[in-house]
């Protein structure tokens, strides 16, 4: 499986190191499977930094059999609990390996709305049953990824 990941720097050796907190997942190195979805990510750097890059890696299978993978298949009421309590910063270190709906501009307005108890829970998933999931892997550890994710290469967007 060919996972991206965009950023102002090439990323040849990822890690969980320069992470930032209280993100969709917690700490740890996110990619997509979904290389426009990396595009868009890479969007924010070029306008930062004036050069983004895609970063390009082979994902072995063999994860999902031998590390504690946690994956969320829709916009679900355990998304946006995890979501929200990663966002507090109550990260977990329960999984190895995070797959899930990326809180995007949208998706993010309508989390916040819930978050700050504006809407009720039924609402908020209500609003998320029309979006369009965009696919993120959040590496939780330095192991899974040293094991699992070999890096390909890198583009300059």
């Amino acid at each position: 499986m060919i996972l991206f990941h965009g950023s102002n720097v090439e990323v040849c050796t990822p890690d969980t190191i320069h992470s930032r907190s209280n993100l969709d997942f917690g700490r740890g190195f996110y990619t997509t499977s979904i290389r426009s979805q990396a595009e868009k990510w890479c969007e924010r750097f070029k306008k930062k930094y004036g050069v983004s890059f895609i970063s390009k890696y082979e994902l072995d299978k063999v994860v999902f059999s031998d590390c504690s993978v946690l994956k969320f298949d829709t916009y679900s009421a355990e998304w946006l609990d995890f979501i929200v309590e990663c966002r507090r910063g109550n990260d977990t270190d329960k999984y190895n390996l995070i797959i899930g709906g990326v809180a995007d501009d949208k998706v993010f307005n309508t989390c916040e709305l819930y978050f700050r108890g504006y809407i009720p829970k039924e609402t908020a998933l209500e609003r998320l049953r029309f979006e369009q999931p965009n696919i993120q892997y959040c590496f939780k550890d330095q192991n899974t990824i040293d094991k699992y994710l070999k890096y390909i290469g890198s583009e300059k967007i």
